[in-house]
């Protein structure tokens, strides 16, 4: 795992994420620069594979594919027209013989904790192996059981024998806005296929399966993201984190101390106020979902790829949940009207090789609406209450506005890049990150 310096000396470490890949272990596609664009990364990604076929599984699939990157005489939209749903496979694919679907059931703790295990286990890690992503079973039920959910769609892969779990796909439905047109999606998340089964080619079954129980649904697109370049990029987004723990982080290799400093002048710059400055600040209330609906309706409507909440969407993703997803409105003293509001979720890593941590306490900043408060000055509360709530890190990927505060706010660039898909649905020309307003888990 490279490093990404801040500008003040301290390189910060960043997970390289991979929620979609079915190539695991996957070829060596190289990773976007900061400054790489999706045209440069299609030709290093050519150049890198020199099979007859580039990517054997995604080039059967309605995608965008890298030979039509900038061909104006495509359509955008559906790449494929939906099928009649007497046509959509009534029958599950075929796994291996030792092994078999099963549907889990997050509701249930035996299974949740089943879940929770596996990715515990065998999800996302660095390059290094050092931190690996610590979904709880809070955070998954959170994130696969918004409004209109399927549990079908929770799909595992148990051994016959032992009926142990040991791979694991997601999808949710969404209403994604595209450009001027709402669509309705299911986003792709979780895809996870235990380490000693990653050569059993299970992964692109699975997404199949899960393809062809969102059609039964007469859903027909989809949204995910990854880590490695597949074809082909919407859009590719940079992580910027922001130490809040900055002695922590430096001992268990998160980040290492810069050149020329200590780690008294370390911790010095990074301190926060010990109190949040804006007037009204407060934690979002039950109370408060029709007026944040009407903020982030209005501020998603300007990217040109953005959910299209409700109110029993926001009620849902935004409303405070423990050790899951905190928000924050402005409250206006005179009027109290909501003018502003923030949140992040929480998401963990286990600290793989240090004899003296086991967690990473990491926030990932999620919606963000200024519209009478600087963006800096609400993200800056955002920081002081996650410091006060023991986070080590704080995480940004660099869409929306986002890159309005960043430096700002000494955050420093990661190596890690978040590349974003669409399924069956294709746009002409790649968003820059600044376009994108979709925050996918």
């Amino acid at each position: 795992m490279a490093n990404g310096s801040n500008g003040d000396g301290d390189s910060i470490d960043s997970s390289n994420l991979s929620n979609l890949n079915p190539n695991q272990p996957s070829p060596d596609i190289p990773s976007a620069s900061s400054s790489a664009s999706i045209e440069e990364i299609a030709r290093q990604f050519q150049e890198s594979i020199s099979l007859p076929k580039k990517h054997p599984f995604w080039e059967t699939q309605p995608v965008g594919q890298f030979n039509e990157i900038g061909d104006s005489t495509l359509p955008e939209g559906p790449i494929e027209a939906p099928k009649p749903l007497s046509e959509v496979r009534p029958e599950s694919y075929n796994l291996p013989g030792a092994y078999e679907w099963t549907t889990c059931d997050i509701d249930d703790d035996a299974a949740a904790a089943e879940v929770y295990n596996l990715l515990s286990n065998n999800y996302v890690e660095d390059d290094e192996n050092m931190f690996r992503f610590n979904y709880s079973k809070e955070f998954l039920r959170w994130a696969l059981r918004p409004p209109g959910y399927f549990k079908q769609w929770h799909i595992g892969v148990r051994v016959k024998g032992s009926k142990k779990l040991v791979a694991f796909i997601t999808a949710v439905p969404a209403k994604i806005k595209v450009r001027k047109e709402i669509v309705l999606m299911a986003e792709v998340n979780f895809l996870c296929v235990h380490k000693k089964l990653r050569s059993k080619r299970l992964a692109p079954v699975m997404i199949k399966e899960v393809t062809r129980r969102v059609h039964l649904e007469n859903i027909w697109q989809a949204s995910y993201t990854a880590g490695v370049v597949l074809p082909t990029p919407i859009s590719t987004c940079q992580y910027w984190h922001r130490s809040l723990n900055p002695k922590k982080l430096i001992d268990v290799g998160f980040s290492r101390l810069g050149a020329r400093m200590t780690m008294s002048r370390t911790m010095k710059l990074y301190k926060l106020s010990e109190k949040t400055i804006t007037p009204g600040f407060r934690k979002m209330e039950l109370r408060d979902v029709p007026e944040v609906t009407r903020l982030v309706c209005k501020y998603l409507a300007q990217f040109e790829v953005a959910p299209n909440f409700d109110e029993y969407d926001v009620e849902h993703w935004i409303l405070p949940k423990a050790d899951v997803v905190d928000s924050y409105v402005v409250e206006s003293p005179v009027t109290h009207v909501v003018t502003d509001f923030c949140s992040f979720y929480t998401l963990p890593s286990s600290i793989l090789m240090n004899s003296n941590y086991s967690i990473l306490k990491a926030a990932y900043s999620f919606y963000n609406v200024a519209t009478k408060t600087p963006l800096i000055q609400l993200m800056n509360d955002a920081l002081i209450i996650a410091k006060k709530n023991d986070y080590d890190v704080f995480n940004a990927l660099d869409l929306m506005y986002n890159e309005s505060f960043l430096k700002e706010l000494k955050f420093g660039p990661g190596d890690g890049h978040l590349h974003y898909y669409l399924y069956n649905y294709r746009l002409c020309q790649p968003l820059k990150p600044s376009e994108l307003g979709l925050v996918l888990l």
